[in-house]
């Protein structure tokens, strides 16, 4: 599948290891005396116990692989993750684990080469996949309980970027990425708040043999003439837009186009 290398990043490496510390203490908070059982609408099937169990591990689990500076895919996804039996206890276990996130992330060079299943295959990648997993989830958390929740919008507008730049490669866990095709519509994701970059554009192409990310405005092989379709939004609400927390109906988005092509985006593109 095509994709144009975007693996830049725009926030220092820094801004994620403090970011995902934020994160996940905020996540802890909310979890911490809900109802384990309630359920989380947009992760089906799960509760609010198999969500804080899913990002405790999930995290631990990124720390072993940045830890061993992996090279290859992992054959196993074994790692001791000290579970307290009382499910009570595992808002306190996920908020635990901050301090050795930090310090691994602390003492990994962000420049090391390491096998990642995205584009980027540099410690980095694991750093910003850590902070968006946990943020999306802190948002799945705080919306099951019914609280309003609350992103940065530059954190945000990175976290478009990072699943767009990435989405290509998804085909590894979620195989309908890898249907996801086209005629060369190109669908384009505008951020309108002035928090996060004003104006800023992600536009992605749809071929006969998959779909790439293509290279942003001002730059020398940047697109020009209009999309197919187009979705403007914040970028918090683009960000859960693309990961299907949110749909494109909403007043909240403005949409001019083919949205039959946006259809048949969010058919393939949801994991």
């Amino acid at each position: 599948m095509a994709a144009t290398s975007r693996a830049g990043h725009p926030l220092p490496y820094d801004t994620y290891r403090e970011a995902i510390a934020r994160e996940t203490l905020r996540f802890a908070e909310v979890v911490k005396g809900a109802d384990p059982a309630r359920a989380v609408p947009s992760c089906p099937d799960w509760t609010l116990a198999d969500l804080t169990r899913h990002v405790g591990a999930l995290q631990r689990w990124f720390c072993t692989l940045l830890t061993r500076l992996v090279q290859e895919p992992p054959r196993s996804r074994d790692v001791d993750l000290g579970l307290p039996d009382d499910v009570r206890d595992h808002a306190d276990w996920v908020a635990a684990g901050v301090p050795d996130v930090a310090a691994v992330l602390r003492a990994t060079d962000p420049q090391a080469a390491m096998w990642a299943w995205g584009e980027d295959q540099h410690a980095r990648f694991w750093a910003r996949r850590m902070l968006f997993e946990t943020l999306v989830h802190r948002v799945d958390a705080e919306r099951a309980i019914g609280r309003e929740p609350d992103i940065d919008p530059t954190l945000a507008a990175d976290g478009v970027d990072e699943f767009l730049v990435n989405l290509p490669y998804a085909g590894l866990f979620a195989p309908n990425v890898d249907k996801l095709r086209g005629e060369g519509e190109v669908i384009a994701f505008q951020c309108t708040d002035s928090g996060a970059t004003p104006g800023e554009e992600w536009r992605m192409q749809l071929d006969p043999d998959g779909f790439r990310l293509l290279p942003r405005a001002g730059s020398e092989h940047a697109p020009s003439g209009p999309p197919t379709v187009a979705v403007r939004g914040q970028a918090a609400g683009l960000l859960l837009l693309l990961y299907g927390r949110r749909s494109y109906r909403e007043s909240a988005f403005e949409v001019s186009g083919q949205v039959a092509v946006l259809d048949r985006w969010f058919a393939r593109t949801a994991f």
